[in-house]
């Protein structure tokens, strides 16, 4: 007889205030202008949610050059460098800036920085959605300098004489930055840092979670898709506690056999992954097994962002509008 499994949820997980904020944005932008919407880009990393909005009307796409002129256009919570902005007033787009306001302050602490003199070093992944949006804020550009490991700290090409800061990509891993951070720091002894930390509260909390997650559990389950960074930092630390982790788009990617001889099972789902994938992982996992839920003790989230003053306000909405 197959033994019951005890399966423990994380809390936090799932959805964050960006991306309820951009998820809205989108399907209130849908209501008010109809079908086809444009996006640029995926609203948020999530197979799941995009397929949906697609099937709603939502148009994805990689370039604004794909999207006729006059069209409305929604910024994806990623946020984008000056230079698409520019290029969507040029195509007299009427913009919907869905972007994170977390990833926003970013933006502002590069911008403001630069312009002071500044060398900026950007913590972060290269060719990631959020990075690339990030850099493009130096005024003037090419001021921004990308690293992701302490071993590249080494190798920054600074002018001693110029001041230098730091700003870092919201979704990173909260211990691997801090490392990056010292090491920083050991080399230029006067860095600038953010007034408040750029790693998003969401993030934090939720490697907070499945950090005490893995030690309660043989396996950890994390929901979300693989060009979700935030999904990718939970299933990275919950093998640093030395507890076997996978990633999984949703329930289509389980088997039965995939938890043979495990008797106990931790299970989150990254800031961009829907509750009603969870949802359908324990029903699947209901199917064939006896299983026993429980949800951890974690913080209960209450943060919010109102969504863009071009969906509040509709008739604001003109060429380029404001977020």
């Amino acid at each position: 007889m197959t033994q019951p499994l005890r399966i423990v949820l994380a809390k936090p997980r799932g959805f964050c205030a960006g991306v309820d904020r951009a998820i809205a944005t989108v399907r209130q932008a849908l209501a008010i202008h109809g079908a086809p919407l444009y996006v640029r880009h995926e609203v948020v990393h999530n197979r799941h949610v995009v397929q949906q909005l697609a099937r709603a009307g939502v148009v994805f796409v990689d370039t604004l050059q794909e999207i006729p002129q006059g069209q409305v256009v929604v910024l994806s919570a990623h946020g984008v460098a000056r230079d698409v902005h520019e290029e969507a007033r040029a195509r007299h787009l009427r913009v919907i800036d869905a972007t994170c306001p977390l990833v926003t302050k970013v933006h502002l602490e590069v911008a403001s920085y630069t312009r002071k003199g500044f060398a900026v070093v950007l913590i972060g992944h290269r060719g990631h959605v959020e990075v690339q949006g990030t850099m493009g804020h130096a005024e003037p550009p090419g001021q921004v300098h990308l690293i992701s490991s302490v071993a590249e700290v080494a190798s920054l090409a600074i002018d001693p004489a110029q001041p230098v800061a730091y700003a870092t990509q919201t979704t990173l891993s909260v211990s691997e930055t801090a490392m990056i951070v010292a090491a920083l720091r050991h080399r230029f002894p006067q860095l600038r840092a953010p007034r408040r930390d750029d790693i998003c509260y969401a993030s934090e909390n939720r490697q907070q979670a499945v950090r005490l997650l893995a030690k309660q559990v043989q396996l950890v389950l994390v929901i979300g898709s693989v060009n979700s960074s935030n999904t990718q930092r939970l299933v990275e630390i919950a093998q640093a506690e030395g507890c076997a982790a996978r990633r999984i788009d949703g329930a289509e990617e389980l088997a039965c056999a995939d938890l043979q001889g495990i008797t106990t099972l931790g299970i989150t789902a990254g800031a961009s992954a829907p509750e009603n994938l969870l949802q359908a992982v324990l029903a699947y996992l209901a199917r064939w097994r006896s299983i026993t839920i429980c949800e951890m003790d974690g913080i209960t989230e209450t943060m919010t962002f109102a969504l863009p003053r071009a969906v509040r306000s509709p008739e604001s909405l003109c060429s380029h509008a404001a977020p």
